[in-house]
């Protein structure tokens, strides 16, 4: 499900929406004359000229990117009570673009939108309360905040009450009215709800277990390149899960998921590789794609990597490297390598020879049911 990313990224995640409610591409496409006008309006005191102008200002659009000048004229025209400049006034003071950074200033400006009836002000608002920003944390108060954006038809702030009923995060748990907020967000091609709402229909979680529809809202949000979605994606291919199985197509999707960075896809797709499921195999390619998720600290691909060292697998044999990944692993209790880390230590593989660093790693192994590290200590002698 959907991770709580901090205030800052989910700011920078929607800094469009932060300063103006659409895209903003760096691009000179406003013409001179437009911006004069706009310059004779905000001058005159137009609030809405002076916020368009301090947009143009933020985009580099028909005069030359500045933030001090984009921040001059969302406050002028902030003073005046435009929600959507008080939103990137609020987000200028978050991210001190033009200013001196001031959490407090950011909240109180963020503040006056949400109390004007602005959604994207109401959202981020939730947003300050859910993370403790500017003020001290409270999901009731996100709650309220989240519903009141949710109610007026925004998409973020629909997700965000929809995650809170999910996790029962400021309000009772109730997966039913996560996934009507879900779907709500959904139906308006939000790619997080869309994931999510194919979540709720994969585990029957508000709604009855149905994996046609799981398929329907991963291809939705797959297909706007969102990395989970896609990465579930090709677990249903994988497993025949609401679609023929199919692991040519389960490839395509961890693939298009693993070049985003994800590292369960960069797994799984080490995996196909290694097996040769949907594509030739491959062990370079395992390698490759294991390191990725070893790297990113995912315990079985670090174990998986020191098999292949040890094997010289796809890669050159290295005992010290094998040993390296293996201790990864194991120092986030995955027993397996635990076990082989004993076994490092007892051999000397990689490692000098430490019988006693042997027995500690095989009984951590064994204290967690791995029978290959209680049949070490029953041979060397060694209760666990």
């Amino acid at each position: 499900m959907k991770q709580i990313f901090s205030l800052i990224a989910l700011l920078i995640l929607v800094a469009a929406n932060a300063f103006a409610g659409n895209s903003f591409p760096q691009t000179d496409n406003t013409a001179d004359d437009d911006i004069t006008e706009l310059l004779s309006k905000a001058k005159q005191g137009d609030a809405q000229a002076q916020f368009e102008l301090g947009k143009c200002y933020v985009k580099g659009s028909g005069v030359k990117q500045d933030y001090d000048q984009a921040f001059y004229w969302f406050s002028q025209a902030a003073e005046q009570g435009n929600t959507l400049a008080q939103c990137s006034l609020g987000y200028c003071y978050f991210l001190g673009n033009g200013v001196k950074q001031d959490i407090n200033k950011a909240f109180n400006w963020i503040s006056k939108a949400a109390e004007q009836s602005d959604a994207q002000g109401q959202y981020l608002l939730g947003k300050f309360y859910e993370v403790g920003q500017g003020v001290e944390q409270d999901y009731k108060q996100a709650v309220y905040w989240y519903r009141k954006a949710a109610e007026q038809g925004y998409a973020s702030g629909q997700f965000e009450l929809a995650y809170c009923y999910n996790e029962g995060h400021g309000v009772e748990q109730d997966y039913t009215q996560a996934v009507y907020w879900y779907r709500k967000a959904a139906e308006q091609d939000y790619a997080l709800a869309q994931c999510n709402l194919g979540v709720c229909y994969e585990n029957g979680h508000g709604v009855n277990q149905d994996y046609i529809q799981t398929v329907y809202w991963y291809r939705k949000a797959a297909e706007q390149g969102h990395a989970l979605a896609q990465c579930n994606l090709g677990v249903c291919y994988e497993k025949g899960h609401g679609v023929n199985q199919d692991y040519t197509q389960a490839v395509y999707w961890f693939r298009k998921a693993a070049e985003q960075g994800d590292a369960l896809a960069q797994s799984l797709l080490s995996d196909c590789y290694y097996r040769g499921k949907g594509i030739k195999q491959d062990y370079i390619q395992t390698v490759y794609w294991c390191r990725k998720a070893a790297e990113q600290g995912e315990a079985i691909d670090q174990y998986n990597l020191g098999i292949y060292y040890a094997k010289g697998q796809g890669i050159e044999q290295d005992y010290t490297q094998a040993v390296y990944w293996y201790r990864k692993a194991a120092e986030q209790d995955y027993a397996s390598a635990q076990c082989k880390l004993g076994i490092c230590y007892e051999y000397g593989e990689g490692v000098i020879k430490d019988i006693n660093q042997a027995v500690a790693w095989y009984k951590k192994a064994a204290r967690q049911g791995h029978e290959g590290a209680k049949e070490a200590l029953n041979r060397l002698g060694y209760s666990w």
